[in-house]
């Protein structure tokens, strides 16, 4: 196709918080509820399962279509469907095929997971999914206009986390914790304005954190 590959970007999905956070830069500029699998993590074909890893976004699908465009086999049907229409559960409005890097999703594209605009909104933010990581058509819509084709994504069995510079100093680091790229200091993404302002007031010291990014978290 000639087009760039995006290397700036990288979205990271985690399936216990049922919520992708979208970096650039190694910033996090915003995150989004998702909805994963019902049946489960893997890449077994017939599963339903979502796979773990990292992955790419090998094509991007709907540029220009209306919100709530119906997909089917990745072709626009021509309807348009308001958010929790009801009996109805199509792939709409944008559609991002993934790829898998390691062996453990390597059939991920051939089973065709997509991180997709979904019409059953109201299950966003709840294992509801058949593989696929579903997402509001707004929310869809906002992260396929930011991101580009190759698009680094990781989706992981552990909470987000925020990635801060180098010279943090944490108290009790934690295994447990996802790190953004090769840094590894990092703490958790807030879910909600009490928990952002406890992060705040508990890491936005001078003379332990140097940078505290900005989080467009919608809440």
């Amino acid at each position: 196709t000639g087009a760039h590959k995006d290397d700036a970007h990288l979205m990271e999905v985690s399936i216990p918080e049922q919520r992708m956070a979208l970096f650039r830069d190694g910033k996090l500029i915003k995150s989004y509820p998702v909805s994963t699998s019902k049946f489960g993590i893997g890449d077994k074909k017939g599963s339903y399962k979502t796979p773990l890893g990292r992955f790419e976004i090998a094509e991007k699908i709907g540029a220009g279509k209306p919100l709530g465009a119906v997909f089917k086999s990745r072709r626009w049907t021509g309807e348009v469907l308001k958010p929790d229409s009801p009996g109805r559960d199509p792939i709409v409005s944008r559609i991002l095929w993934l790829h898998g890097l390691e062996s453990k999703n390597k059939n991920a594209y051939s089973r065709c997971i997509y991180i997709h605009g979904t019409a059953a909104e109201k299950d966003i933010g709840k294992k509801a999914s058949y593989g696929c990581v579903r997402m509001k058509s707004r929310d869809i819509i906002d992260v396929f206009d930011r991101i580009g084709w190759g698009t680094r994504v990781n989706i992981v069995d552990k909470r987000l986390v925020v990635e801060v510079d180098n010279t943090v100093e944490t108290d009790n680091p934690s295994n447990d914790l996802v790190g953004i790229g090769d840094v590894p200091k990092s703490f958790l993404i807030p879910q909600n304005k009490a928990e952002e302002a406890l992060i705040l007031t508990t890491f936005n010291n001078p003379n332990r954190v140097s940078n505290v990014f900005e989080i467009e978290t919608q809440f």
